[in-house]
């Protein structure tokens, strides 16, 4: 599984790209043929932190995308669920 990191006004630090590793891990117990994933991270009015994935999994396309006013961190736990 490739993971490709993407970021509007923030920086993609090494801790927050960890995180998101081991949250995206668990998909791998319900789609066990994910080719690619991309994440982007955006920060919108220094409040919003936005996070948005794609995911490429054996023929089928996922999107989904989270927002929290906390962090990021929240903004990725609440786009994994």
């Amino acid at each position: 599984m490739r993971i490709n990191y993407t970021g509007h006004q923030i920086d993609n630090s090494q801790a927050l790209r960890d995180f998101t590793d081991e949250k995206f891990a668990k998909l791998l117990r319900h789609f066990d043929k994910i080719i690619s994933i991309d994440v982007t991270f955006e920060i919108e009015k220094k409040f919003n932190h936005i996070a948005k994935a794609t995911i490429q999994a054996a023929g089928k396309v996922f999107h989904a995308d989270a927002d929290s006013t906390a962090d990021m961190y929240s903004a990725v736990d609440q786009l994994v669920d």
